[in-house]
């Protein structure tokens, strides 16, 4: 009895069996090891695998069945889907109050690469009447538009009454992206700094509300998101050429970023600067920021819609920020 208890003390350990399998197999047949690093990528690939957006929140509360399978799902997580299934029912009041009014709205949406522009544009049309939302990202001009008028080829997709455009990149490509990569000579830039805020000055006198969106990243979160677009087959179309001289011409973005800001910032048509290191945040951010804006009816509190101010700054802020470091760009957010 005694050697039966000894034996019965000792429970098999089934993880340990089969590491003592794969060790005694890979050592006499290569193919095994082929095999199990082949599982040990698919585990890792299941493993990195992420819940579409809005998944943990629409099943929250749905009741255990045996074809249902639970899983871990951050706090955060499930605040962010929360809060911005609240901003986007907000967003569709507004479209509604805009349609009926009548009113013109018109949002830019500029910032450095992978600075989250694209995201942000899709969590607000996400649910919006596409009949009057229009979302505007212009290719490299043609050999025709090199030889019109600068702003000619935005101009045509202003909105009509009732309708909301949303431009992903818009005529400020002239004041960085052009001038940096050599695209545009110092003359053409200079002509437009100088000739941007008559334009904008008009569009807002004419009725149109103008929203200008500086998305600002730093310089390792845009790294680190450059390295996910290569290894992620969905984002292979996020990455260019123009991209990945990014980081390399890291600093003169950022001069000609304050040379921008300094010469556009106005009183009628502000810019808004949007840290977006922490994506979510920066989206519910920014649809708040617009929805504080637009006095619709039925608009939730003003508690609901208070903005965050380390995510959210206004352009005089970030010239103050970039006056004091410019020499440092080590200590700027981006």
């Amino acid at each position: 009895m005694a050697k039966v208890n000894k034996k019965k003390s000792k429970p098999k350990d089934p993880k340990a069996k089969k590491t003592v399998t794969i060790a005694a197999k890979s050592k006499g047949v290569p193919k095994a090891k082929n095999k199990i690093q082949d599982k040990d990528r698919t585990k890792l690939k299941k493993a990195k695998k992420k819940l579409s957006e809005h998944t943990a929140f629409k099943n929250k509360a749905k009741p255990k069945k045996p074809s249902r399978k639970a899983v871990w799902v951050k706090k955060f997580t499930l605040a962010y889907e929360e809060e911005l299934h609240k901003l986007q029912i907000e967003l569709l009041k507004m479209q509604k109050h805009v349609k009926n009014k009548g009113m013109r709205i018109m949002a830019l949406f500029e910032g450095r690469d992978a600075a989250g522009k694209g995201g942000t544009i899709k969590r607000i049309t996400e649910h919006l009447n596409p009949r009057g939302t229009r979302v505007v990202a212009l290719l490299s001009p043609s050999d025709n538009e090199r030889t019109q008028w600068y702003f000619q080829r935005y101009i045509q997709h202003f909105p009509s009454a009732g309708q909301i455009v949303l431009f992903d990149r818009s005529w400020y490509n002239r004041a960085m992206v052009e001038p940096v990569m050599g695209f545009c000579s110092d003359e053409q830039n200079k002509r437009f700094l100088k000739d941007v805020p008559f334009l904008e000055e008009m569009i807002v006198k004419d009725g149109i509300k103008l929203f200008k969106f500086f998305f600002s990243v730093s310089k390792d979160e845009q790294l680190r998101r450059f390295d996910s677009r290569e290894t992620d087959p969905l984002k292979h179309f996020k990455i260019s050429p123009v991209d990945r001289m990014a980081q390399d011409l890291w600093d003169d973005y950022t001069v000609r970023k304050f040379q921008m800001l300094n010469e556009t910032n106005r009183t009628l048509a502000p810019w808004t600067i949007i840290r977006s290191d922490n994506k979510k945040l920066a989206r519910l951010n920014c649809i708040k920021h617009i929805l504080s804006q637009i006095n619709y009816e039925d608009r939730i509190s003003k508690k609901e819609l208070k903005i965050n101010p380390n995510i959210l700054i206004t352009g005089i802020e970030e010239i103050r920020l970039l006056e004091q470091n410019l020499l440092k760009p080590k200590e700027l957010p981006g």
